[in-house]
């Protein structure tokens, strides 16, 4: 008699910042949506490479992708781009860290008494090594499913202290690729522990991924932190749906405790007798991407062990990274430095130093600048738009429409527009006025006046925005309709 193949639901946890990799990584554009490798952002690779865990005894739904409600329409247009499945996305209104977010998973799992084997991972990961990437997550959902905890552990290459690390009972001559029994989740050592950790063979970094039944991690949470899992269970209770978002009560869920999955629950698994806790290496070319530094670890390198993104031209460097956005980037005479630049900011950072990154980006938080949030040019759900040129009371936009994509309907108290049509076709509601604009057409909207832009033709839109008046940032909108949920 054939036996039912275990049902997996893959996780993708994609609501970091990644400030580490500013310029490039903003707040409103964070690391696990770009492109530093291939053509795909490291979060496409996350969900489809979730993708390959089925087997004749594996069945893999369609990934549930826990996100923050400010990245919604780039998680759903990079799903797009892919054509996996229909994926549910629970949107976190707040930050509250990894525990609520696997909570949240896992209610939404149970929610009609089903209990899959859940497969939780970051988003901003990369593997070099795809086929291993499967074979240690397949191995360890096999393993959760007779109801243990399994987490994936690296073997060390160095003696590594930004990571944290897993030790494991001794193998006693069993198959080493085989799931161990986890002993201690081990905190971020100095460099004399982390040496020693190597020497030893039972230490393994920790990946950060989790392979658990539902139900048993509800079950864990409960037992270790009963306050997370009764004030999660609160804002799930009071959750609002529009498909495909899934929406916690906001207010119940800023109340909810901010923990990781580490300390909330994993940590606690190995001295307890109630949960049989497992660790499956897993040689995958696993890098977590932290840091420049990392980018620079995993990129394909010249002879010299330069890595360049983008127009770059490299002379007499070594051990350099060089990744430009938007415009020639020269290079001479550096050894194991980092360039990064972007239309707005560039980053000069010797290697070494790249995680020090964060301290740029809490400095211009303390300034309340703006260039750790957004980049020049944004992304919305109907498009984005390049902020080209401004000065004294003027602002000039470069702004691209999706087919069938509609702005919402606006006016601004402080401001006027100058609407020029480049590229495709405008529907432009001004005022009582419905007009259609093509290339090289234009209108004037006045200061006040109801007014909304629409792309009714096949092909993207796109149209220079010329802005004047007295103040020009982007709160200085009143919206009456929106397709987007952003009326107010």
């Amino acid at each position: 008699m054939s036996t039912a193949p275990i049902q997996v639901l893959p996780v993708v946890m994609a609501g970091g910042g990644g400030t580490r990799l500013w310029p490039l990584s903003r707040a409103q554009h964070p690391k696990q949506f770009l492109v530093l490798q291939g053509n795909q952002s490291l979060f496409q690779q996350a969900a489809q490479r979730l993708t390959t865990l089925a087997a004749d005894d594996i069945a893999v739904a369609a990934p549930l992708i826990v996100g923050n409600e400010e990245h919604r329409f780039l998680v759903l247009d990079q799903l797009r781009e892919l054509k996996l499945p229909p994926a549910t996305v629970l949107l976190e209104p707040a930050g509250r860290n990894t525990a609520p977010a696997m909570t949240l998973a896992a209610l939404h799992a149970h929610a009609e008494g089903d209990d899959p084997v859940m497969v939780v991972t970051a988003a901003d990961h990369a593997y070099g090594n795809e086929a291993g990437f499967t074979r240690a997550l397949q191995a360890a959902v096999r393993t959760a499913a007779s109801g243990a905890v399994v987490t994936l552990g690296i073997a060390p290459t160095g003696p590594e202290t930004g990571f944290g690390y897993l030790r494991c009972s001794a193998t006693d001559g069993h198959d080493p690729s085989a799931a161990q029994r986890l002993a201690e989740f081990v905190e971020k050592p100095d460099l004399p522990t982390a040496q020693r950790y190597l020497a030893d063979g039972r230490y393994y970094w920790n990946s950060g991924i989790f392979v658990v039944r539902a139900s048993v991690w509800l079950k864990a949470l409960r037992q270790f932190r009963p306050d997370i899992a009764s004030a999660t269970q609160m804002a799930w209770d009071g959750r609002t749906t529009d498909a495909p978002f899934i929406r916690p009560d906001r207010a119940a869920f800023e109340a909810i405790p901010s923990e990781s999955i580490d300390y909330a629950v994993m940590e606690h698994c190995p001295a307890s007798t109630a949960f049989d806790t497992r660790m499956v290496p897993m040689d995958a070319g696993w890098s977590d991407l932290g840091a420049w530094d990392a980018v620079w670890e995993v990129s394909t390198k010249d002879a010299a062990g330069n890595a360049s993104r983008g127009d770059a031209l490299m002379r007499d460097s070594r051990n350099t990274l060089v990744h430009a956005t938007s415009r020639l980037v020269g290079v001479i005479g550096l050894d194991d430095v980092v360039v990064v630049e972007t239309p707005d900011a560039v980053l000069v950072s010797h290697r070494r130093c790249s995680q020090d990154v964060k301290q740029i980006v809490g400095q211009l938080q303390r300034d309340g600048r703006t260039e750790h949030n957004l980049h020049r040019l944004v992304h919305r759900p109907w498009g984005w738009y390049d902020s080209i040129d401004s000065g004294a009371r003027f602002q000039v936009k470069r702004i691209m429409v999706k087919p069938g994509a509609t702005l919402s309907l606006q006016k601004h108290h402080h401001r006027a527009e100058h609407w020029i049509v480049v590229r495709g076709t405008a529907e432009v509601t001004n005022g009582d006025q419905v007009l259609l604009l093509t290339e090289n057409q234009s209108t004037y909207i006045p200061l006040g006046q109801v007014h909304r832009l629409a792309n009714p033709g096949k092909v993207p839109l796109e149209i220079i925005e010329v802005q004047s008046g007295s103040y020009l940032g982007e709160d200085d909108i009143v919206r009456f309709e929106d397709t987007y949920g952003r009326v107010g």
